[in-house]
């Protein structure tokens, strides 16, 4: 013969309270006012107005070294890309990043640190190159974010009025740019 559990058991009234205890919590957080972003007043519908040239490109690590790798020059390629003068721009995570890959990636390195590039200082410390990319673009929406990682491509697809560039076969193309800016379809 099975014993059934007396309703004032310490189990039973402890799933009661956590139940009773998730109710209350979505109740409160439906009443609460919700935090809406505010519109970025540079945004024409999805056009940034910030946009322009000389554009600033904000590079990634895997972008330098798939450009080694397609034997591009940086530089020359996004100016032939854009059709207008560009300036490469380095995070401080992303130079941390291809100094942290060792002797490996010593040509992207140095690279990197060719006066051309202009070097971003940024106040995260430590955090992840793609983290700091995001953070960036999201924050200045004045650069074009230059990648081939598909999952940063993504999260660069979610802010609007920011374009995202990256290599097709030997050449870049800039996706979610204006056609009159010359972008390649």
């Amino acid at each position: 013969m099975k014993k059934m559990i007396s309703p004032k058991d310490a189990r039973v009234t402890s799933v009661a309270e956590k139940q009773k205890q998730k109710e209350e919590e979505e109740r409160i957080k439906k009443e609460e006012p919700r935090q809406v972003e505010q519109a970025v007043s540079a945004l024409f519908f999805q056009y940034n107005t910030q946009l322009g040239p000389p554009y600033h490109v904000l590079v990634d690590t895997n972008f330098i070294n798939f450009s080694i790798r397609k034997k591009l020059e940086i530089v020359r390629s996004m100016m032939d890309c854009l059709l207008a003068k560009c300036i490469p721009c380095i995070t401080d995570c992303v130079m941390g990043e291809l100094e942290r890959l060792g002797s490996k990636y010593k040509i992207a390195l140095k690279l990197a640190k060719d006066p051309r590039f202009e070097r971003i200082p940024c106040n995260c410390k430590g955090v992840y190159a793609d983290d700091c990319i995001t953070q960036m673009a999201k924050q200045w929406r004045c650069f074009i974010v230059a990648t081939c990682d598909k999952e940063l491509r993504g999260r660069i697809r979610k802010i609007p009025g920011v374009p995202c560039m990256f290599i097709s076969g030997y050449r870049y193309t800039v996706e979610r740019m204006p056609e009159a800016f010359g972008a390649p379809r």
